[in-house]
């Protein structure tokens, strides 16, 4: 048999595999679709009679009826906007360093292996690293301590629970952020150079703009992380009652996660449809950032485009 008589039969067998895979695809997606959606309606149907301006707006309680997340809601926002404040910062530059600068030595390489393996670190570790980095400071300091104006150790603050949190999603927004630049072009980076541009104005100019949506994606993902995390906030000592609002970073915090965990873990039947309406919440004010940083990504790369 000559080899144009074998080929029509390999190029359908090869069809036949590749409709077999999309079909296998296809029956996957949706069964992660179908179980996303059980529990999401699940989630409304329970949920939804609980939700009121009075939910949002009472502190917890041992009554159902009058219980509230606004303790957990305002903790959750102060601590989410200081883990951007420290993280953001601190992961985007780094991955600039190590991809712009760094040179490809034993050492660089060694800490990309580092970065890599502690992205898939279990946060409840952080936790741990929380509670005796920040929460205690290495038992350094007597209680009570205060330097310059800041009470040492930091103690069950909002500031320990955002450092813990920061220290969690580096290791994802480095890498993201590194996938990011390593995505704009080279001949851009050439481009600059030939006109005279320094390293830093290249980076500036031109490879931060073009890396820009993809470094958004990579902050919104990390973040998404540190707003529903509860292990390391629970192992640092984050309370699950809290009847104020935090008015400093040296105040104690809850947070909606560890509200929802308390709720969810009562044996009274309507605390289950608490914790469901704290649960809609939260994914409201997730999906609602989430949606926000979509849009701008969008037009940034419209801008970049045009």
């Amino acid at each position: 048999m000559s080899r144009l008589e074998i080929f029509p039969d390999l190029l359908e067998q090869r069809r036949r595999k590749d409709r077999v895979f999309k079909r296998v695809a296809l029956v996957a997606t949706m069964i992660g679709l179908v179980a996303l959606g059980a529990l999401i309606l699940g989630v409304l149907v329970q949920g939804l009679p609980w939700l009121s301006m009075d939910f949002l707006n009472n502190f917890p309680s041992r009554k159902p009826s009058k219980a509230g997340l606004k303790a957990a809601f305002y903790g959750s926002l102060w601590l989410i906007s200081l883990t951007t404040i420290i993280a953001v910062p601190i992961g985007v530059g780094a991955a600039i360093y190590l991809e712009e600068y760094a040179k490809d030595d034993r050492r660089h390489r060694l800490l990309e292996l580092l970065i890599a393996n502690l992205a898939g670190v279990p946060s409840i570790l952080y936790g741990l690293l929380g509670l005796i980095a920040f929460v205690r400071i290495f038992d350094l300091f007597e209680k009570d301590t205060v330097f310059l104006g800041i009470p040492l150790p930091f103690g069950r603050s909002v500031l320990a629970g955002a450092l813990t949190l920061a220290l969690l999603v580096l290791p994802v927004l480095i890498l993201s952020t590194r996938e990011a630049l390593r995505a704009v072009p080279d001949s851009l980076r050439q481009a600059a150079f030939g006109l005279g541009s320094t390293r830093w104005q290249c980076i500036r100019h031109h490879v931060l703009p073009a890396a820009s949506p993809g470094i958004l994606t990579g902050v919104v993902l990390s973040l998404s992380r540190a707003f529903g995390e509860t292990a390391p906030l629970i192992m640092m000592g984050a309370l699950t009652y809290v009847a104020f609002t935090p008015e400093s970073v040296f105040d104690s915090f809850t947070a909606m996660p560890i509200q929802i965990f308390n709720w969810a873990s009562r044996p009274q039947a309507d605390f289950q449809g608490v914790a469901a309406a704290g649960i809609v919440v939260l994914l409201t004010v997730l999906l609602g950032v989430n949606a926000i940083v979509v849009a701008l990504r969008n037009f940034l790369e419209r801008k970049r485009i045009s």
